[in-house]
């Protein structure tokens, strides 16, 4: 046998050199779609070849069906980034991500209340995945040997490349053809490439694509019996016993009882209040702090109805958690009908969006609670189904163009157009963008005539928020429905008008 055939190294696994391929084809793609381009397609089409990095680097997915299917979960989870790139939306794209990585190693837990641990325990290992593998790479004898015989034969490279760089000017001054063709090459193309910005993009890029090629999970923690020792188990007087959480709950039913009261006389019914204080006032102080007490409420009722707690043992305890959490779910809506009030009188944000899709969060949270105690299911399943309806939350409102919605409520219930609501405040309407010229547009035609300084104000911001909408950039990368929606509305007649 030949010297060199016993010295040569085994040769890579094709599922290795497959993944590595795969990271450098993604990293390229980043960088022509993603890299100084605006947001829009192009995430959702990075995502996808993410995707189909991940399906086909995976070795333990045999079926084409369960690829397929997995793909199509992709393709289902990224489609906000179509209507607009949001937090929401590239957060559910990077979840699905991981779920199809975790799939395809086969890290999955079997029940939906691990995921969030997993999903942890996989993000923690994110930032030194690809270091920890490089690393382990040159460890391994054969590994070290091939990247040694790697360097040394660049190194022979060096003294040909540098002399035959010598040679290139010597002829490029004899030959003026030569000399022409060198200054005919842009090397400012080639010196963005080593753009530190660039350099950085990259790595980030392959940091993460890596960790979803190759996709592991931090150790957990092993509980030591002498921890497990120190747990305490709550006895019938200890402050989480049976009596304590009997007088709080008939402590906490009576106090409810009173707000609740409260809220059906002045809010729900409408009575006269001090003349001090208007039902807007009213409303607004109370909407952000029920909702804080109906979750630390929440908190507490998991703590009395914990498997093997006194809720188990007592109908008297089980009967008064009952009307506590019907208590907190009528303020969670007597919170809703306040923050409504308040939007009459102020008009909507996005503040105030947000405020109302948290209490109705909160509202789901507490009915699942109920749930959870009359069918007599676990806090698993609790977790589950809590975890599902955030999910769809965000899901659906990362189809919502908000600031649209926003105008167009402002608008429709304005002082000047409905003669009830209040004045129409158009710096904080431009202040949400573009997505509001059609809103713009709404007011304009329904303004009363004799509104002439209105009329110019809307019609000064208007144009501005259309040459800023003009003048971002028309690359293909950057297309989204919504930007696509406002350009044919600014096409219509009607708008053209304007």
């Amino acid at each position: 046998m030949d010297a060199t055939e016993t010295l040569t190294p085994p040769i890579p696994l094709r599922r290795g050199s497959g993944r590595i391929a795969a990271l450098l084809g993604l990293v390229a793609l980043a960088d022509f779609l993603i890299f100084g381009q605006q947001p829009g397609i192009n995430l959702f089409l990075f995502a996808l070849a993410v995707c189909a990095g991940i399906l086909l680097s995976a070795g333990k997915i045999r079926a084409p069906s369960m690829a397929a299917l997995l793909f199509g979960f992709s393709v289902l989870a990224s489609a906000p980034l179509l209507e607009a790139p949001s937090l929401a939306g590239t957060s559910l794209c990077f979840s699905a991500l991981i779920a199809v990585a975790l799939v395809g190693a086969r890290l999955m837990p079997r029940s939906l209340t691990g995921l969030p641990l997993v999903f942890l325990r996989f993000a923690l290992v994110i930032p030194l995945r690809l270091a920890d593998d490089i690393r382990k790479y040159l460890k391994t004898p054969a590994k070290r040997f091939s990247f040694t015989v790697v360097r040394q034969g660049v190194g022979l490279w060096i003294m040909p490349l540098v002399l035959a760089a010598v040679f290139v000017f010597l002829f490029a001054a004899a030959n003026p053809l030569i000399e022409i063709a060198l200054r005919s090459i842009d090397f400012a193309v080639l010196l963005q490439f080593l753009d530190l910005w660039r350099i950085g993009f990259w790595m980030m890029i392959a940091i993460v694509v890596w960790a979803l090629l190759r996709p592991r999970l931090k150790r957990r923690a092993v509980r030591s019996q002498a921890g497990r020792a120190l747990m305490i188990v709550p006895t019938r007087n200890a402050p989480l016993g049976h009596a304590s959480l009997l007088r709080s709950l008939i402590l906490f039913n009576a106090l409810f009882a009173v707000q609740t009261l409260l809220d059906l006389v002045y809010l729900w019914g409408g009575a006269d209040l001090p003349d001090h204080m208007s039902h807007a006032e009213y409303a607004h102080r109370g909407a952000y702090p029920l909702i804080a007490t109906a979750l630390l409420a929440a908190g507490f009722v998991l703590l009395a109805m914990r498997r093997g707690g006194p809720g188990d043992h007592s109908s008297l305890i089980r009967g008064l958690v009952h009307a506590w959490i019907g208590q907190n779910i009528l303020l969670c809506l007597s919170s809703m009908l306040r923050l409504g009030l308040y939007v009459e009188v102020y008009s909507l944000t996005e503040l105030r969006v947000a405020a109302g899709l948290w209490m109705g969060l909160v509202a789901i949270g507490l009915v699942l609670i109920l749930l959870r105690i009359l069918l007599s299911r676990s806090n698993e399943w609790l977790i589950a189904a809590n975890l599902a309806s955030l999910i769809a939350v965000l899901y659906i409102s990362a189809f919502i163009d908000f600031p649209a919605v926003i105008a167009r409520f402002n608008v429709v219930h304005s002082q000047e157009i409905s003669q009830e609501g209040p004045p129409l405040d158009l710096d904080y309407l431009s202040s949400l963008g573009p997505s509001v010229i059609p809103a713009l547009d709404l007011y304009l035609q329904m303004l009363p005539g004799y509104l002439v300084d209105k009329r110019n104000q809307a019609l000064a911001f208007r144009y501005y928020l259309v040459r800023d909408f003009e003048r971002r950039p028309r690359d293909w990368r950057n297309w989204t429905f919504r930007a696509a929606r406002l350009e044919t509305h600014l096409l219509s007649p009607a708008a053209i008008a304007r």
